[in-house]
């Protein structure tokens, strides 16, 4: 059976989903970007084709044995995707947006999306219905947060994300919870609010490795899945083939 591996690689994270069959089965976390890290990826699935959405400077030598070894293709403006980017720049967009947009129109075409990314930041990303990709907004993401309130103060501490915690903190490390992902879930709530008064019937999703952090304290009907991306970078992959 064919095996795709689909390499996203973010601010926080280097990671990878497997495909077998067209099918998702598995995410890699890799430790860095080093050609014998990528090699025994390879290794171990033995992918036909391979995708990269990156949006840090990576090591230019695994694009070479990726390359050399698979059928490579690598996400940026050139790359053909099932949408239309209607923007004054559309080389300016990250790839990992582009992912997102293309997974909400694999999934439901024919509808409107606002698909939100969380990850180092967060994107809110319109897509409509005539699979034309509108734009969004990106503001800081939850460990951007955390990072600021610990290094912009003289004595708040640096805060681990915690799902477990009061509207009401009772000491500074839930006082900066709730703040943070209470903030951050209002945030997301009003975002969508501001959509719906702007737009007809729209899905909203949510994907990310942060999700599982808000899901519980938004008003709001989301579909979450945190493997939107390489859904996304898949159907990029056959799309391209």
């Amino acid at each position: 059976m064919p095996t795709t591996l689909c390499l996203d690689f973010g601010n926080t994270r280097m990671k990878c989903g497997v495909f077998v069959d067209g099918e998702f089965l598995d995410q890699q976390i890799l430790d860095n970007d080093h050609e014998d890290t990528i090699r025994a990826l390879l290794d171990r699935f033995q992918p036909s084709r391979t995708i990269l959405s990156s949006v840090i400077h990576h090591n230019p030598r695994m694009e070479e044995l990726l390359r050399a070894t698979t059928r490579f293709h690598k996400l940026d403006h050139h790359s053909k995707v099932p949408v239309t980017t209607p923007v004054g720049k559309p080389e300016t967009i990250g790839a990992d947006r582009l992912a997102l947009v293309v997974a909400a129109v694999t999934l439901f075409p024919g509808k409107n999306n606002l698909v939100i990314g969380l990850g180092s930041a967060i994107t809110y990303n319109y897509i409509n219905k005539d699979k034309e990709f509108i734009g969004g907004s990106i503001s800081p993401g939850m460990e951007m947060r955390f990072k600021s309130l610990h290094e912009y103060t003289a004595k708040l501490p640096l805060v681990k994300a915690d799902w477990n915690f009061p509207l009401a903190g009772y000491d500074t490390r839930t006082n900066i919870l709730s703040g943070v992902i209470l903030g951050m879930a209002k945030e997301i709530d009003g975002i969508i609010g501001a959509y719906q008064e702007k737009y007809d019937n729209f899905n909203v999703l949510m994907s990310g490795g942060d999700s599982a952090y808000f899901t519980r304290h938004l008003k709001s009907k989301i579909f979450a899945d945190p493997y939107l991306i390489y859904k996304g970078l898949y159907a990029i992959s056959e799309f391209n083939q």
